[in-house]
């Protein structure tokens, strides 16, 4: 499949073996992934590093061309005690794994780590780019070092979608989706910027350099834009995907490379996120849709990746409606025609925690009833919802639940719901 749509990369988030086997002999450029929960084990033992690497480099490359080795994904992005801990590991590994591609003369793959934007304390205007400050020395210094020293890069997730969608009546959504002829001067540098992402590439360009580094490469390793999500999510829509990806093709693969303002002509090797929908990841419903594809193998839209396909050869798509920031009152209800059992079994859930979420459930009282499983569960989850949003709860529950915009209160029972 992925031969088929002329893809030049891919990225795994493991070394799963059947599919590193699947990709011998394509001549597709590989990256493969440690995951975050084995950084600590490979930082404290180099056998672990090395043992790792000959199984699941070795006995697949060169047949599969591997070409970069993560160390876990957006590390510097989780901050628990748990996670600091790991922080503290995340360049040692980097370094043992080098170590052991080194001693088997494997060089040519590469060692990195993705990170999120939110390593950086200061983005805007790009000339401002600034690493946060809790790991700017002390954890992103010592990175860059390895990095610069292994003639390796450093690998950026960069969604356009997240600062247009926080600010979508500050940013213009054609600055976002690389459309039209808009410019942005960066007062401090002088450069001009024409979308977006180039500005977030290159707040990272300056941040680097505030630090000593600056000619260390950068590489995409995700970037996307949603095709669905909840109301309240705007611009995630098939249009805006297409055309997001559609328009970065075009500028990864346009000949001479075009660069970014503070890097004219450098390559930025580019990886989109992603290939397939993950129907039962949770969270806000964007998490579930950036895909080229469904979860069922078929097309979202159409996009060639060699980027020669003009825009006018694909086939329309659906008219847009939510552009625009929601504005009004959500509830989350039972989504129809799923499994009764499951939503019980929800309901206990939900109402287990002692929180308070399905007090008026009790019998006797406001909304006891109809006593059905879907009317419980849909007053469970719009009370869970408002209740604990803001803490990052999201209306899905498990794919169990969906967001409306109509009231579903009935007499003296009234649901909660969060306003926008």
């Amino acid at each position: 499949m992925i031969k088929s749509m002329k893809a030049g990369r891919v990225k795994l988030y493991d070394a799963n073996h059947e599919i590193l086997s699947l990709l011998s002999g394509t001549k597709i450029q590989v990256s493969i992934m440690i995951p975050n929960n084995e950084i600590s084990d490979i930082a404290n033992n180099q056998t672990r590093a090395d043992q790792w690497v000959l199984d699941n480099v070795v006995p697949f490359y060169p047949g599969t061309m591997i070409r970069f080795i993560l160390v876990g994904n957006e590390v510097l992005s989780y901050d628990s005690y748990g996670d600091r801990l790991v922080w503290n590991d995340l360049v040692p590994a980097m370094r043992r794994v080098w170590r052991s591609l080194v001693a088997l003369n494997l060089q040519i793959i590469r060692v990195g780590t993705p990170v999120a934007m939110d390593v950086l304390e200061t983005a805007f205007p790009p000339s401002r780019g600034m690493f946060r400050s809790d790991i700017r020395w002390t954890m992103v210094a010592p990175m860059l070092e390895f990095l610069d020293e292994s003639r390796s890069s450093l690998f950026i997730n960069a969604y356009p979608y997240f600062p247009w969608s926080a600010n979508p009546m500050d940013i213009n959504l054609d600055f976002a989706l690389f459309n039209g002829n808009l410019e942005q001067i960066d007062r401090g540098s002088g450069l001009v910027y024409t979308n977006l992402l180039d500005e977030m590439l290159d707040s990272f360009i300056f941040a680097m350099a505030k630090l000593g580094y600056p000619n260390i490469r950068l590489v995409i390793s995700e970037t996307g834009w949603p095709t669905a999500g909840d109301i309240e999510q705007p611009g995630a829509n098939l249009l805006n995907a297409a055309t997001y990806n559609r328009n970065l093709v075009k500028r990864v693969m346009t000949k001479p490379t075009l660069g970014t303002p503070a890097r004219p002509g450098v390559v930025i090797p580019t990886f989109i996120f992603s290939l397939f929908d993950e129907n039962q990841k949770p969270g806000p419903g964007t998490e579930r849709h950036w895909g080229l594809l469904r979860f069922d193998g078929s097309p979202n839209y159409q996009i060639d990746l060699t980027g020669k396909k003009p825009s006018v050869d694909y086939d329309p798509l659906p008219v847009v409606e939510n552009n625009v920031p929601f504005r009004g009152r959500l509830w989350c209800v039972a989504a129809r025609g799923v499994d009764p059992m499951e939503l019980q079994a929800a309901i206990t859930e939900v109402c287990g925690g002692g929180d308070g979420s399905c007090e008026v459930l009790w019998p006797g009282r406001e909304c006891y009833e109809p006593v059905s499983v879907y009317w419980h569960a849909s007053y469970a989850f719009s009370s869970y919802w408002s209740k604990f949003r803001s803490q990052g709860a999201s209306c899905h529950f498990n794919g169990l639940a969906q967001e409306t915009t109509i009231d579903p209160s009935n007499g003296s029972c009234r649901f909660p719901s969060v306003t926008f």
